[in-house]
């Protein structure tokens, strides 16, 4: 049996539970679990957020405004201000040599806790000068025991922590973990490989990431853990690739000149250039065996749903069904409603699978999908419950694809019997995303509108103009307009502030929209709810929707051409453009006024950019860039595990590296299957087999 004592004393072992670790211990190993931290070799690739270059230190008499650097020095006064608007000031006074610093942190009250009088600190950050005084806003802080040195013109490393343990914990654990494991870690690729790459081996770059000696190896110590963790990504991706395109056989399906012309008859209007390209490369995936694996983006308005049509409509042709699956009933609802409009001269069977079906309903529908009585079945995730089954399925289209991940893309594919799969977004995804998260498919991209389709005008509003914005949305209502007022909550709680979308509809209806008719909708209400609040906006009831985001996808009314977006920083750049194309969607021009919340200090890039710019692909990538990809595409959605060191935002030409190198490796040996390559191969199967789901691939 063994014990911590016998683990000590043989030493650090790669897989040691962390709190064996020596400065651990039991209780503390809690605190590292909660990092993700279980085993030694955990914290070897546990990477540092940033870094603090000590050989920016400073003397205060050296300071200059607006450049990084560092000063040391002592807390001599403490002093949390409240304001008069709730509103909360910290100052921390620090004396180095007779001179002084002031710290100040806006609305972090919590910092008051980190500091006490006489404690020696670090301060690191930009200085400037006030009234003659040095200030510096949000520095960060290291703190220093009595007697410890400043270690001066050392790049000292910065741990995402938990409270209970300083970064000088992390830092002396990490070493003494380094110090023991480091020979112990497997180097995954071959020597070649190293020196046709540039690249420095793992036990050289470990060092130099978490105690760097200089600015030069830190860089290249994370470049090659960057580049390693790409390349096993895009590995894992084209892995994935090859395993749909080899282990599934799928109808072939030919357009022919007839069938097309036949599909095109039924169409109210001829299709754009951007929609005939987009049709030209499914219809070749569609004359394949090989299931058509593919992502259709294109901006709200693009004219992506006429697109699936004709793919749908190809399949029928062929004797096959099509099924279409969103992510929210209403926008079931809508294409339903949209395909009974464009098909009801053909003799197309057409049904709508949701979860508020009646039973009965319900089971006739599926009777008639087993049995080949319905050829295109429009639903929600209900499509994935049990019992579903389908006569001759040919393809699968998923509508607002981000809104679901890997685990239920594959599900769809095993449940189909190995379909073509189309999938669509009206979020364009940026790049890099598109070679990650959605990396196993093929992408067509629609640009530009059909003909007819009127401008938007985007304002962003001050408090002061809402007078003048109110008169206007009237007006506009009084000509036989209609429109919507969109809020970011239902309920008053929470960390959102302003108006619940109920609040805000009792405000107008008492106040600025008195004169009209007004009904609201919300993710809370029921299926049967929603849809009469919609149907009686679409006949023209309701003329002003007080709404969530709820409606920023599958609500389609040629006649709203105004909206109000309250709050507007809480959202998304892409979830706004997603809104702003709910109007404007008939024959008059549309008008979107959003207002931000006003007792924040967020900087109004994102919303000024969205005023500014009516380009969903341009708006997507500086929502990339200003977000990160978590908030846009999360890769907890999707089943990824979280990148450790790379980020997709600032490694774009790294990644374009790695999936260059990974197409290389893949075309050479499809599988991986070289014995040189055998610890990388492990490397992918371990991190990406489950989540993508490729775990049996060889």
């Amino acid at each position: 049996m063994s014990s911590k004592h016998d683990t000590k004393a043989a030493g650090l072992q790669p897989n040691t539970p962390v709190q064996f670790i020596p400065g651990v211990g039991p209780q503390r190993a809690t605190l590292f679990q909660k990092l993700g931290l279980q085993f030694a070799r955990d914290l070897l690739f546990y990477f540092p957020r940033e870094y603090e270059d000590m050989s920016q230190l400073r003397k205060v008499e050296q300071f200059e405004e607006n450049v990084p650097l560092s000063v040391c020095g002592n807390v001599e006064e403490v002093d949390l201000h409240h304001t008069g608007t709730g509103r909360t000031v910290l100052g921390v006074l620090v004396q180095q040599e007779g001179r002084y610093v002031r710290a100040l942190w806006f609305n972090q009250p919590y910092m008051r806790d980190r500091f006490s009088q006489g404690q020696r600190v670090v301060l690191s950050g930009k200085a400037k000068l006030n009234s003659g005084h040095w200030e510096m806003a949000h520095p960060r802080v290291e703190t220093l025991t009595a007697d410890q040195m400043v270690p001066a013109g050392q790049i000292l490393p910065l741990y995402s922590l938990t409270e209970g343990i300083s970064q000088g914990q992390m830092r002396r654990i990490i070493q003494s973990v380094l110090d023991s494991c480091l020979e112990q870690i497997d180097e995954v690729f071959p020597d070649t490989f190293l020196q046709r790459h540039n690249l420095l081996a793992l036990r050289s770059a470990l060092p130099q990431v978490h105690s760097p000696a200089t600015r030069e190896l830190l860089e290249q110590a994370r470049y090659r853990l960057i580049y390693q963790e790409l390349l096993v990504l895009q590995l894992a991706v084209g892995l994935r690739r090859q395993m749909l395109a080899g282990d599934f056989q799928a109808p072939q399906m030919q357009v022919t000149a007839r069938i097309d012309a036949r599909i095109r008859r039924l169409l109210p209007f001829d299709l754009t250039d951007s929609q005939n390209q987009a049709v030209q490369e499914i219809a070749g995936d569609l004359n394949r065996t090989t299931p058509m694996n593919r992502l259709l983006q294109g901006d709200v308005g693009s004219g992506k749903t006429v697109v699936a049509v004709y793919a749908m409509l190809a399949a029928v042709a062929h004797g096959r069904q099509a099924v279409l699956m969103t992510p929210t009933e209403i926008l079931a609802r809508q294409h339903y409603a949209t395909l009974q409009h464009l098909l009801e001269k053909s003799q197309v069977r057409i049904g709508l699978l949701t979860g508020t079906l009646h039973q009965s309903a319900r089971q006739t529908l599926q009777q008639n999908m087993a049995s080949g009585g319905v050829d295109l079945v429009v639903g929600t995730q209900a499509l994935l419950h049990a019992g579903i089954e389908f006569a001759q399925l040919g393809l699968v289209v998923v509508d607002e694809q981000h809104k679901f991940g890997v685990e239920q893309r594959a599900e769809l594919r095993s449940a189909a019997r190995a379909p073509h799969y189309l999938v669509m977004t009206a979020t364009p995804i940026p790049r890099t995303i598109s070679m990650t998260v959605f990396g196993d498919l093929d992408v067509t991209t629609l640009r530009g509108s059909p003909p007819g389709r009127q401008e938007v005008h985007t304002y962003l509003g001050f408090e002061h103009q809402r007078g003048k914005w109110w008169d206007f949305f009237r007006r506009k209502l009084r000509e036989g307009r209609q429109g919507y007022v969109i809020t970011p909550r239902v309920e008053d709680k929470g960390s959102v502030r302003g108006k619940s979308v109920e609040e805000a509809l009792e405000e107008l209806a008492n106040g600025e929209l008195e004169a009209f008719r007004l009904d609201l909708v919300h993710g809370r209400m029921s299926g049967e709810e929603k849809a009469a609040a919609l149907n009686a906006f679409h006949c023209g009831q309701t003329q002003v929707l007080v709404a969530t985001s709820v409606v920023e996808v599958g609500i389609d009314v040629p006649n709203a051409t105004l909206m109000t977006i309250e709050n507007g920083n809480y959202f998304g750049l892409s979830q706004l453009h997603q809104l702003r194309g709910r109007v404007s969607r008939g024959n008059h021009p549309g008008y979107v006024c959003v207002f931000a919340d006003s007792t924040t200090h967020e900087s109004p890039e994102r919303l000024t950019a969205f005023s500014e710019t009516t380009d969903g692909f341009e708006l997507s990538e500086i929502d990339f860039r200003l977000r990160g990809p978590g908030d846009l595409f999360s890769t907890k959605q999707h089943g990824l595990p979280p990148l450790r060191i790379a980020d997709l935002v600032r490694d774009t030409e790294t990644l374009e590296v790695a999936r260059r190198d990974a197409r290389q490796l893949l075309e050479k040996d499809t599988q991986l299957n070289d014995p040189m390559y055998s610890k990388l191969r492990r490397m992918v199967l371990t991190r990406y087999g489950d989540s993508l789901q490729f775990s049996d691939v060889g």
